[in-house]
C-alpha cells in the first residue's frame, strides 16, 4: 500500500528561490561532474539520480515507495521506447558498414564534385543529417569528419565543419528521439495524449529549425571560404538549404518527428545530385597549399585561391577515388522510409483507418497500456501549477509492435537480407551494437529516471516557478537553457528530459504557450552540440586527434553562441509577434 503525496513547491522557508537552488542540485551535480570533473556520463547520471532521490525524500517529503516507483517508471520509459529506437537505428547503420553499402554511399557522394565547399555541403550537411536521422548520438560527427579527412580536409578542419553542420537536424535525430522524449514528459503536465502532444511539439520545432536549415549551409561555406567563396557556390548552398528546410517543415508538421531528418536529408541529397548534373562551380575550390592531385581536378584559378575563410584555416592532403551503385547504397534507407511510412499510414491517410489496409491500427492493436503501480493518482499537483488540486497521472504504454524502434528493427532485418547479410551475421552485428551502446543505454535510463523523480516530487515545478521571474524575456532565455543542457550532457534528448518539463511549467506561469518553450529548449539545445565536450571528443577521436579538443572548441564556440542568440530572438518573435503559429498542447 502506497501513501499519497501532495506537492509543496516551496519547502525551504516558503521561498521559491531558495527552494529552486535546492531543487537544482541534481542538475548541478550532473553538470559539474561532466563539465568540471570530466566524469563519465553514466557515473554523473547515477550521482544525479542519487541526489534527486535524496532531495525528494528528505526535502520534499516524498514517500519512499512513490519516489522509487517514479524513478523506475522513468528508467523503463528511457529504455522503451527511447533507447529501443537508438539500438535498432544503430543496428541498421552497422549493417550498412558490415555489408559495404556505406562505402558505396560515401564514395558516390565524394565523386559528385572535387570542390571542397560542395563536398562539405553534401557530406557534412546533407549526408550528416541522414546519419543523424538514423543513428544520432555522435555518429554523424564521427563519420562525416572521418570522410572529409579522407578526402583531403585537414582533420581539425573536418571535425569543425562536421560539428557546425550537425545542428539543424539534431532535434529530430535517431528517428525523432529528442521530440518523442519531450512529448512523453510534457503530456502529463499539460493533460494531453502523448502521441498528440509529441506531434504538436514536432510541428513547433518544425516551425523553428527550418529557418536555421536555410542558414547553416551558407554559414558553413562562409566559415570555410569567406563571403566571396560562398557566393560562388550559391546555387549549391540554396539547393541544399531550401530543399532540406522545406522537407523538414512538411515532415515535422504533417507526418511526425520520426522521419524528419531521413526524408529531409534524402530530398536535399537528391536535389544536390540533380543540380550537379548540369551545374558545377567555374573552378574547384581547394585549400591553400593543397597539392593539385585529387582525381585530376582543376586547380584553383588565380584570384580564387583556397585561402581559408574568416574563422578556420588549415592545409589539406589528397582524396581517394571511389565508386559503386548509388541505388544499392541508399536502398537500406529507402527500405527504412517505406517501413516507417507504412507504420504511420492511417495518420498520413486517415481514410484508411479501420480498413484492412490500416497497418497502423494492426500494429497498435497489440499496445498494452496500464496505470503505473505505486505512482498513478497518488501524487497531487496544486496551485499555482494547476488551477486546483489535481491528481498527477502516470500511465505507461508498451507499444510492442507500433514503437518506432520495432518498426526500425523490422526494416533493418529486411534491409540486412537485401544487402546480403544472413541471419548469423545479423545476430552478430546486433550483439556488437548492444555492446557498443551499453553505457549509452544506462545513461539514458538514468537521465529519464532523474526527470521523473524531479517531476513527480515537485522539484521541476519549483524551478519553473523560479524561472517565471524572467517574465517577458523567458522565451529568449529558454533557448540558452536548452543550449546549456546540450553543452554539458552532449544530448538534445537528455537536455529535453532534464529541462523540458521545467520549461513547460515556466511557460504556463508567464503566459507563453508551453509548446514554444518545449520546442525552443530543443532548438536552442542543438546549437550547443558543436561545443559539447562529449561531441568534441567524438570528433577528435574520429580523426585521430585526441587531445586537440580545445582547438576544435575555439573554432566553434563563437558560432554556437551566435546561433543560440538567433534561436532566442526567433522564439521572442514567435511568442509576441506571431503567436498564432504555436500549437496549443493537448488541444488536438
Amino acid at each position: 500500500m502506497f501513501a499519497e503525496f501532495t506537492h509543496n513547491y516551496t519547502p525551504i522557508a516558503g521561498n521559491v528561490y531558495l527552494s529552486a537552488i535546492v531543487a537544482a542540485i541534481p542538475i548541478a551535480v550532473i553538470l559539474i561532474m561532466l563539465g568540471v570533473l570530466r566524469t563519465k556520463a553514466h557515473w554523473a547520471a547515477l550521482a544525479g539520480l542519487a541526489s534527486a532521490l535524496l532531495l525528494a525524500l528528505v526535502v520534499y517529503g516524498m514517500p519512499v515507495g512513490i519516489a522509487f516507483s517514479s524513478a523506475l517508471n522513468g528508467a523503463v520509459f528511457g529504455f522503451w521506447p527511447i533507447t529501443w529506437i537508438v539500438i535498432n537505428a544503430l543496428f541498421l547503420h552497422n549493417l550498412t558498414i558490415e555489408t559495404g553499402k556505406f562505402d558505396i554511399v560515401r564514395n558516390a557522394l565524394a565523386a559528385l564534385t572535387t570542390d571542397r565547399r560542395i563536398q562539405a555541403l553534401i557530406i557534412a550537411f546533407s549526408f550528416g543529417a541522414l546519419l543523424e536521422g538514423i543513428a544520432g548520438f555522435g555518429a554523424p560527427v564521427a563519420i562525416t569528419a572521418a570522410i572529409l579527412a579522407s578526402l583531403g580536409f585537414n582533420p581539425l578542419y573536418a571535425a569543425a565543419i562536421a560539428l557546425l553542420a550537425n545542428t539543424a537536424p539534431v532535434a529530430f535525430g535517431s528517428l525523432g528521439i529528442p521530440v518523442i522524449t519531450l512529448g512523453g514528459l510534457v503530456a502529463p503536465i499539460v493533460g494531453g495524449d502523448e502521441t498528440t502532444v509529441t506531434n504538436q511539439l514536432s510541428a513547433m520545432v518544425g516551425r523553428q529549425l527550418p529557418v536555421f536549415s536555410l542558414i547553416i549551409p551558407g554559414f558553413m561555406v562562409y566559415v570555410m571560404a569567406g563571403w566571396r567563396g560562398m557566393v560562388q557556390v550559391l546555387p549549391a548552398v540554396l539547393t541544399a538549404g531550401v530543399t532540406f528546410a522545406i522537407a523538414q517543415f512538411f515532415t515535422a508538421n504533417f507526418i511526425g518527428p520520426a522521419l524528419v531528418d531521413v526524408l529531409a536529408a534524402l530530398v536535399s541529397l537528391a536535389a544536390l545530385y540533380l543540380l550537379l548534373q548540369f551545374w558545377q562551380p567555374r573552378t574547384a575550390w581547394r585549400f591553400e597549399d593543397e597539392p593539385d592531385t585529387d582525381q585530376g581536378s582543376p586547380s584553383v584559378a588565380e584570384g580564387e585561391s583556397g585561402r581559408p575563410g574568416p574563422a578556420l584555416g588549415f592545409a589539406a592532403g589528397a582524396a581517394p577515388s571511389g565508386g559503386g551503385s548509388t541505388f544499392q547504397g541508399f536502398l537500406p534507407y529507402i527500405i527504412l522510409v517505406v517501413f516507417v511510412v507504412l507504420s504511420r499510414i492511417s495518420e498520413l491517410l486517415p481514410g484508411l483507418a479501420g480498413t484492412a489496409l490500416d497497418l497502423s491500427g494492426l500494429l497498435t492493436s497489440a499496445d498494452i497500456t496500464f496505470a503505473w503501480p505505486g505512482l498513478d493518482g497518488l501524487v497531487t499537483r496544486v496551485p499555482p501549477i494547476v488551477p486546483e488540486p489535481t491528481p498527477y497521472t502516470a500511465e505507461y504504454t508498451w507499444s510492442i509492435f507500433s514503437a518506432a524502434g520495432t518498426v526500425v528493427l523490422f526494416a533493418a532485418i529486411v534491409a540486412g537480407f537485401v544487402m546480403g547479410a544472413g541471419l548469423g551475421t545479423q545476430l552478430r552485428i546486433y550483439g556488437r551494437t548492444l555492446n557498443q551502446l551499453k553505457l549509452a543505454i544506462l545513461t539514458i535510463m538514468l537521465i529519464l529516471a532523474i526527470a521523473y523523480v524531479m517531476n513527480y516530487s515537485g522539484m521541476t515545478s519549483t524551478l519553473g516557478l523560479a524561472f517565471a521571474g524572467t517574465g517577458l524575456l523567458f522565451p529568449f532565455f529558454s533557448a540558452f537553457i536548452g543550449w546549456l543542457g546540450v553543452v554539458l550532457t552532449g544530448s538534445d534528448t537528455s537536455s529535453n528530459a532534464l529541462f523540458g518539463p521545467m520549461q513547460t511549467i515556466t511557460a504556463q506561469q508567464v503566459g507563453v504557450e508551453p509548446a514554444l518553450a518545449g520546442a525552443t529548449n530543443s532548438s536552442g539545445g542543438v546549437m550547443g552540440k558543436m561545443i559539447s565536450p562529449q561531441n568534441l571528443s567524438v570528433g577528435a577521436s574520429a580523426i585521430n586527434q585526441v587531445g586537440r579538443e580545445p582547438d576544435i572548441f575555439r573554432l566553434t564556440f563563437k558560432w554556437s553562441v551566435v546561433l543560440t542568440v538567433a534561436v532566442g530572438i526567433l522564439a521572442m518573435i514567435q511568442a509576441y509577434v506571431f503567436p498564432f503559429i504555436i500549437p496549443v498542447l493537448g488541444g488536438g
